[in-house]
């Protein structure tokens, strides 16, 4: 059997509301070539009965117990067939173009390990919510990506077997198997492995134009959620101590901060008053020269938690509905 030239690896665990539409984005492609592995992570729902309703030679369902999102990445990449593997998360969806758009970009510049683009973001409902998430494309350092993740998702990158092979290594959890993504973590999976390939590689990284993924926001969601969100992001902060010690010492404090801020602003769309002004202002005394670079990005996200805690709320909406109107990058 031929091999594909891109193998699509689609993580799927209880998303019945949300994974036809991805699963039909990818078979939408306008670059055919490529095999969609669907890693049924042991979900509960409709999800896999979905997928089984499609009839397409380039579909495989591999299912497999409960492993999380990095366990059936892992799996996605040991059966993928491809030299170039791609990651689309199951609630998110790909622009017809992306596939063709990325292996173009890989054909032409063999230096480049990971290519990626930017983000279109849509609500529950898959409605766009006006933002694009536009990240830094070229010249990107091991500490952009510390940083501010340009690569941003898991359903952006398009990425060469070979980068990937890089950081594989032997299980800590399951004797025998090879893993590329860290399954301690169920967050911050994706900075990780993106960081590791940076670190330990000379592969670039390196973004084309235009939001080429719709990534799903939530709105709500529970504020533990980012608490444990930071708990994964210092467990990964703690490896890259032990991985690249200088590294570390010099970008940590700064990284740190803009994680602080990201967090802040998941907790204002919360609805947390109290955690969203805590976040925001953690964030300023690690590392003020830092977020002070960005100072609209730094202003509005204290603005808005201090208005979220001194406006009323149906005030907070109104003026939050105003400011995201117009789409404009984050």
């Amino acid at each position: 059997m031929t091999k594909p030239q891109v193998s699509v690896v689609m993580p799927v665990f209880n998303v019945e509301r949300y994974v036809k539409a991805a699963v039909e984005s990818v078979l939408a492609q306008s670059f055919e070539d490529f095999e969609l592995l669907i890693i049924d992570d042991g979900g509960t729902d409709r999800s896999i009965d979905i997928c089984r309703e499609f009839i397409d030679y380039r579909m495989r369902i591999i299912s497999q117990k409960n492993r999380g999102l990095a366990g059936a990445r892992n799996t996605g990449i040991r059966y993928a067939r491809a030299e170039i593997i791609a990651f689309l998360d199951s609630d998110d969806l790909w622009h017809p173009d992306k596939l063709a758009r990325h292996v173009e970009h890989l054909r032409e510049q063999p230096q480049v390990g990971v290519s990626y683009s930017g983000a279109r973001l849509i609500d529950d409902a898959g409605h766009d919510v006006g933002i694009d998430q536009l990240p830094k494309l070229n010249g990107i350092e091991s500490k952009d990506i510390y940083l501010r993740n340009p690569v941003s998702n898991g359903s952006t990158p398009v990425i060469r077997r070979a980068a990937l092979d890089v950081i594989a290594r032997p299980s800590p959890l399951h004797p025998g198997e090879q893993v590329w993504f860290d399954e301690h973590l169920r967050q911050s999976e994706d900075i990780d492995c993106w960081l590791r390939i940076a670190l330990l590689s000379n592969w670039q990284f390196e973004g084309i134009a235009g939001a080429l993924t719709a990534y799903r926001v939530n709105a709500g969601g529970l504020s533990a959620n980012v608490v444990k969100q930071f708990d994964s992001w210092t467990y990964v902060r703690d490896k890259v101590r032990r991985l690249a010690p200088a590294f570390a010492q010099r970008w940590e404090a700064a990284a740190e901060a803009f994680q602080l801020r990201y967090l802040a602003r998941r907790a204002i769309r919360m609805r947390d008053q109290e955690l969203a002004l805590e976040l925001a202002f953690k964030s300023l005394r690690k590392a003020p020269l830092a977020v002070l670079s960005e100072p609209v990005k730094t202003a509005t996200t204290l603005a808005a938690a201090l208005a979220l805690r001194l406006v009323p709320q149906k005030v907070y909406e109104k003026l939050e509905s105003l400011a995201l109107s117009p789409a404009r990058p984050v």
